[in-house]
């Protein structure tokens, strides 16, 4: 996630009330597994969301102004059409104010803030999650700490799973003899799934605190570790 890019919860997760931390902390685990180092952008923690501004005056990012304008009038796409691509995929959706709490503004400024601010932020802010111990924040914290803790998920190997599947995304990390196993559910439907249902490994993290045997519920992310 950067500036440059709509909020990840919205564009490959769901942003709705029933799945929004769900689909939070599967992204979180599908990426924080990964090789790499992992970029936490500004507010990716609280599980902010896209804007979804109704109105092209609302926006400031001159590359979405630009594409309204050469879409409405020179190729005559509908305005609400091309306003359904801006709001999903629009780089404003990453730009609104960080949300701090739900106060005015979020917690941002006693001003006017440059863009508005995005209108769930009296339920999405800081504050909510740092009181809240099942939050987002406090999921990506226990990614976090687990990363600093073991060498295989900075070090280990990569390796596929499951790659013809158009709704799991799952992979191995391999280390001096211990195997990690990622599972992330995309979608809002249960999948079969048994990779991770070994009595004998070790669960490091899941966004459910009951799983289903030979099934991944509805956007779950779970990690087994075999030593």
């Amino acid at each position: 996630s950067n500036h440059d890019q709509p909020r990840c919860v919205s564009r490959f997760g769901n942003d709705s009330e029933q799945y929004r931390e769900l689909s939070a902390k599967m992204l979180a685990t599908m990426t924080h597994f990964q090789k790499g180092t992992p970029y936490v952008y500004q507010g990716e923690e609280l599980g902010m969301t896209n804007a979804y501004m109704e109105n092209i005056a609302d926006y400031r990012d001159i590359e979405s102004l630009n594409a309204y304008k050469e879409l409405t009038t020179k190729e005559n796409i509908p305005a609400k059409t091309v306003m359904g691509y801006i709001k999903a995929v629009g780089r404003d959706n990453a730009r609104t104010p960080m949300q701090w709490d739900d106060s005015k503004n979020a917690g941002f400024t006693d001003g006017t803030p440059w863009i508005n601010v995005n209108p769930n932020y009296t339920e999405i802010n800081a504050k909510a999650a740092l009181a809240d111990p099942d939050s987002v924040f406090h999921y990506y914290q226990k990614l976090i700490r687990l990363r600093h803790a073991l060498p295989i998920i900075v070090y280990g190997t990569f390796q596929g799973l499951l790659e013809d599947s158009e709704s799991i995304y799952a992979y191995h990390r391999l280390l001096d003899g211990q195997i990690l196993t990622v599972v992330c559910n995309f979608t809002d439907h249960e999948q079969d799934c048994n990779l991770c249902d070994d009595p004998d490994a070790k669960e490091l993290i899941s966004n459910y605190k009951m799983h289903k045997a030979g099934k991944l519920q509805p956007y779950e992310a779970r990690v087994i570790l075999h030593e």
